[in-house]
């Protein structure tokens, strides 16, 4: 069973750490001072918590490979345990980081920033994109306890139900699993729809998520178009 929890979804966290670094990049690519402090702070600190993150994850699944004997394992849940706390702040940063640039894009436009109009949609579109990889992380990282006890925790304690739930059911094949890429489609249909689509949310903590979601994509998306036919110049 724990050599099984190791090596499920390796690839997922290798996408979530590209995640983060695509975060950082279009934080570094915003035209407009939207941001709190110099404009690689907020990269900065990301990517100061990310690089240690991922040493300790490679190090830890490299003691559970070596794993005999039950106080090994113990101590490597321990770390395990540490790691999605560490994970979670830096989930937490990103979406702080995100949300005081939306801020600023608000003030802009309601300032009415005429000549900055066209870079203001850019940093709009990157907001969005920002706020799609940040929620797919956030689901990605509690459903089911997170990726690495994702494969253990039955339907009953699922955050999410994913349409492959429904058909493993009847016809019996494997349970499914859901990886980062399928959390990131919900993320996209989320901000896009402004509602659940063919993954439903289960939980009060997944309803709240995608609620946060959609009401940010929603500011977003209406101040763009707002912008576009020039109702807040």
């Amino acid at each position: 069973m724990h050599r099984h929890l190791v090596h499920t979804r390796a690839l997922d966290f290798w996408l979530a750490r590209g995640a983060i670094a695509v975060v950082a990049a279009l934080q570094l690519l915003v035209v407009n001072d939207l941001s709190v402090g110099p404009r690689w702070l907020a990269p900065g600190l990301e990517l100061a918590l990310l690089v240690p993150l991922s040493a300790a994850t490679a190090w830890n699944q490299h003691r559970a490979r070596r794993a005999t004997t039950d106080q090994h394992w113990q101590l490597i849940g321990h770390h395990r345990r540490l790691i999605r706390r560490a994970a979670l702040v830096l989930t937490v940063l990103v979406t702080a980081m995100n949300t005081v640039a939306l801020g600023g894009l608000v003030r802009a436009l309601l300032a009415g920033k005429a000549g900055s109009a066209p870079t203001l949609l850019l940093d709009a579109l990157n907001i969005w994109a920002t706020n799609v990889i940040v929620f797919a992380l956030w689901f990605w990282s509690t459903d089911r306890g997170g990726p690495a006890l994702r494969s253990f925790r039955t339907e009953r304690g699922a955050d999410f139900l994913f349409p492959q739930m429904t058909l493993e059911a009847r016809t019996g094949e494997t349970p499914f699993v859901p990886g980062f890429v399928d959390y990131l489609f919900v993320s996209f249909t989320n901000a896009t729809a402004f509602s659940p689509t063919d993954t439903l949310p289960l939980t009060a903590r997944a309803k709240l998520l995608m609620m946060a979601e959609a009401s940010i994509s929603l500011l977003t998306v209406a101040l763009v178009a707002a912008r576009a036919v020039n109702i807040l110049s």
